[in-house]
């Protein structure tokens, strides 16, 4: 009788198995440049179920759509063939969720900005800035009067978020960036516990910004993007620790867009050092050569 238990059991575990395991190898296949579109799709559809967080969709959209047109035209004009748009759409809909404006034209600006920066703004073959970073700040900076960002006032709603940290975990972790986000969480924990004995705000109040759909992007997306990290592991660690340091000392100077400044500050600083520094090495060990 056990014998005749177990034989369904066993089928069905042959069969779960299997379609486990084969959607298990889809996901881990797939080229990280497919994944992080997925995912911030995915945030994107828990983020305006949870909290409506987008002005329309019509602006969103135009933000994606400028955002692949200046890159198929600059891709095209500066390397002469037609470059692959994943890195142009995560930006595009970055800008599309965090860009605040009762305007279409910001949209457009911003996207248009955050691409041209990858373009423009290069050194040694590396871009400095995060392009989404470094377009909506500069929206925040010169249209101050038109421009705000999506903020804490959309709320903490735990559940979406839970599923967004999982998924973003997994592919985070699988493009082996894991390390970067984890370094900012703990660092932002410390932080906003000097913070609140600091200002004498309750703990939790201090803590909870980094549960509202904005961090999500600033983590999984913009202190993660390869092309603007320094390269060594370390490196990156320290880099995202001085980032919530830039951004606690903001905060405490009362900075709305405190995580973005951070970023946009440290993040193309540690590059120009790390520039610097392998130019220095090269022009040493060539040196002796030369002599």
């Amino acid at each position: 009788m056990n014998q005749e238990h177990r034989v369904p059991t066993t089928a069905a575990s042959s069969t779960t198995t299997p379609a486990l395991s084969v959607w298990a190898r889809w996901f881990f296949s797939l080229e990280n440049r497919y994944l992080a579109p997925m995912f911030i799709t995915c945030i994107l559809a828990a983020a305006q179920w949870s909290f409506g967080v987008l002005e329309s969709y019509s602006r969103t959209m135009l933000a994606i759509l400028t955002a692949l047109g200046i890159e198929l035209v600059l891709g095209r004009l500066f390397w002469g063939r037609w470059p692959h748009l994943a890195s142009a759409y995560v930006s595009g809909i970055s800008v599309g969720i965090l860009v605040r404006s009762p305007a279409m034209w910001p949209y457009a600006l911003g996207s248009a900005l955050s691409i041209t920066s990858k373009y423009v703004l290069r050194l040694k073959g590396r871009h400095l800035w995060n392009p989404s970073n470094f377009g909506i700040c500069v929206m925040l900076l010169l249209a101050a009067d038109t421009v705000a960002s999506l903020g804490i006032q959309w709320g903490n709603y735990l559940p979406p978020m839970l599923i967004v940290w999982i998924l973003g975990s997994l592919i985070i972790w699988q493009a082996k960036r894991f390390h970067i986000c984890a370094t900012y969480v703990m660092s932002f924990v410390l932080f906003a516990y000097v913070r609140s004995w600091i200002t004498g705000h309750p703990f939790l109040a201090e803590v909870a910004p980094i549960t509202g759909p904005m961090y999500q992007l600033f983590i999984f997306f913009m202190i993660t993007d390869p092309k603007t990290t320094v390269q060594t592991t370390w490196g990156q660690c320290v880099v995202a620790f001085l980032v919530a340091l830039a951004e606690m000392m903001l905060r405490l100077n009362e900075s709305v867009y405190a995580p973005l400044y951070a970023l946009f500050l440290v993040g193309p600083s540690a590059n120009l050092l790390e520039i610097w520094w392998h130019a220095r090495q090269s022009a040493t060990v060539s040196a002796p050569h030369l002599a």
